[in-house]
């Protein structure tokens, strides 16, 4: 179960009253999955949303010939599937668990009461979609301007965090999705920061040498 102070840790409910939190505490509930589970997939009905209490879950859309793009990498903390409940809409994309997860499910029902009966709470919610449309704005001009081996590098960054020496929380073809190009060019862009010196591999996982050029190069 969660309580009242795990939902005010959360951007979307930081400003809300403890009373009125504690509807939608008990009407929530929280499921463990293992990986490759789906939470739903694109075009499904929408009756809640999300946070991850821990694992890993990938927002991902597919093409035509079954090709995936991960559009978004939740980890603990994250808050997810939201879009729905203000305009009721089908799932846009899938939700699939990367590793096995606990995940927090909260239904709409309650969350829309708590909305309708203060209003003046939406807007946290416009500042938590405008910083969504903001990620997305940069994830565009990434794939205008950045070449695979350019988005590689970034990626790599994003993942590594503060550390230098960091697993891969994903497989090698959904960080290929995460990045948007084949694994295969995935592959040689990692293998040719590793011949550059900027990289290398230590069993399962990576080290960086030199964050600087990857730095460079991710810009």
């Amino acid at each position: 179960m969660i309580d009242v102070n795990f939902l005010s840790a959360m951007d979307l409910f930081a400003e809300v009253q403890r009373e009125l939190l504690e509807p939608i505490v008990k009407e929530s509930n929280v499921r463990e999955l293992q990986r490759g589970d789906f939470l739903f997939s694109e075009g499904d009905d929408a009756n809640d949303l999300f946070i991850v209490l821990e694992g890993r879950v990938a927002i991902a859309n597919r093409s035509f010939d079954g090709r995936e793009s991960v559009v978004a990498l939740m980890e603990a903390g994250d808050l997810f599937g939201e879009m729905p409940l203000f305009r009721p809409d089908g799932r846009s994309a899938d939700a699939r668990v990367l590793e096995n997860s606990s995940v927090v499910v909260i239904p709409y029902a309650p969350v829309k009461s708590l909305y309708l009966k203060n209003p003046d709470l939406l807007w946290r919610i416009v500042d938590m979609l405008a910083e969504r449309l903001k990620v997305m704005d940069v994830a565009l001009a990434d794939s205008m301007f950045l070449d695979v081996t350019g988005r590689t590098a970034k990626r790599l960054l994003e993942l590594a965090g503060d550390d230098d020496e960091f697993g891969l929380p994903v497989t090698q073809e959904e960080l290929a999705g995460m990045i948007g190009a084949s694994r295969e060019r995935v592959n040689k862009s990692l293998a040719s920061f590793i011949k550059l010196g900027w990289l290398t591999q230590k069993g399962e996982k990576y080290v960086i040498l030199d964050r600087k050029q990857l730095e460079i190069r991710a810009t």
